[in-house]
């Protein structure tokens, strides 16, 4: 199905302490290999005050070794305590070189849930694998594909259409072929020409086709590329290609769609796209070469 997008005339363009690794620290290696998750069990919670014992009083963040203290016992993490210039955040006293082996040697035996069990994941880690289980957990929130601002909307792939729709007015088209054409009255405007995104559904699955100006050296690049609104992994079964062209020249790519798991940024410095020189921009409109006209046409298809 082939559909057409309107004109535009202006294309408008908590973090978490990692645990150190140049410091001595408690011996788990056997609790870092993510191992395979337990099944969530009644008796598999921690009370919340010893999980307020593990929370660093500065950031906020679980404390992993080495764990410092003061004179007095109050702790902090290893990340924060350079921040305070060495001085105890609740009493003020020097904090010296004190660890605090006892509370790092208690967090090696806690099982705790994964903080994406809302989202579905039922495992319970080891403390000190919980964080790299994190890292990697399929169920893990996506980040909102909108290019054209730093949305910092979160949320799996349901929430996220329906966010694009009613939020960001985005477009959404069923089908797996497409054909749209994008009008700038004044090329030289890089900076009114960034970004244009539209959702297509087909294959059951959602991808994202973004179509964006940025400057390369002193000339304005165009470049088109599609993401997949899932896994990397299943992102693999699609491919994609991309087609433009006038004065009977064309330009032809074909690659694989990447994850939305890729920021926006990440795949269009990479150049993983159709990509468009601003003076072969302006060939393909044709006129008298002073109005961007190009028109893009694709398909998408599931590998065998």
């Amino acid at each position: 199905m082939a559909s057409s997008n309107p004109f535009f005339d202006d294309i408008r363009t908590k973090t978490e302490v990692d645990p150190p690794q140049n410091e001595e620290a408690t011996d788990v290696s056997e609790l870092v290999n993510d191992p395979a998750p337990t099944a969530l069990k009644p008796n598999g919670t921690v009370s919340s005050s010893v999980r307020e014992l593990l929370e660093c009083p500065v950031c906020l963040n679980a404390m992993y070794p080495p764990i410092h203290q003061c004179s007095n016992g109050h702790t902090i993490c290893s990340g924060c305590k350079p921040r305070v210039h060495n001085r105890c955040p609740t009493c003020r006293h020097e904090l010296g070189n004190i660890r605090c082996l006892a509370l790092e040697k208690v967090a090696a035996s806690l099982e705790l849930p994964c903080k994406y069990q809302g989202f579905g994941c039922i495992g319970i880690y080891p403390y000190y694998s919980k964080l790299k289980h994190e890292s990697q957990c399929a169920y893990r929130p996506y980040n909102c594909p909108y290019a054209g601002s730093e949305c910092s909307v979160m949320g799996d792939i349901p929430y996220l259409v329906a966010h694009l729709k009613d939020d960001h007015k985005v477009d959404m088209h069923n089908g797996s072929t497409f054909n749209h054409r994008y009008v700038k009255s004044n090329p030289q405007e890089v900076e009114n020409a960034t970004w244009m995104l539209t959702v297509f559904s087909c294959f059951g699955q959602y991808f994202c086709l973004h179509f964006e100006a940025f400057q390369l050296g002193m000339a304005p690049v165009y470049i088109a590329f599609l993401r997949f609104m899932g896994d990397d992994n299943e992102a693999k079964n699609y491919s994609y290609s991309l087609e433009v062209g006038g004065n009977g020249r064309k330009m032809i790519w074909q690659g694989v769609p990447r994850s939305i798991r890729d920021s926006h940024r990440k795949v269009r410095d990479s150049f993983d796209g159709l990509i468009i020189q601003r003076n072969m921009a302006l060939f393909f409109s044709g006129g008298d070469r002073k109005e961007l006209k190009l028109r893009v046409t694709g398909r998408i298809w599931k590998e065998q």
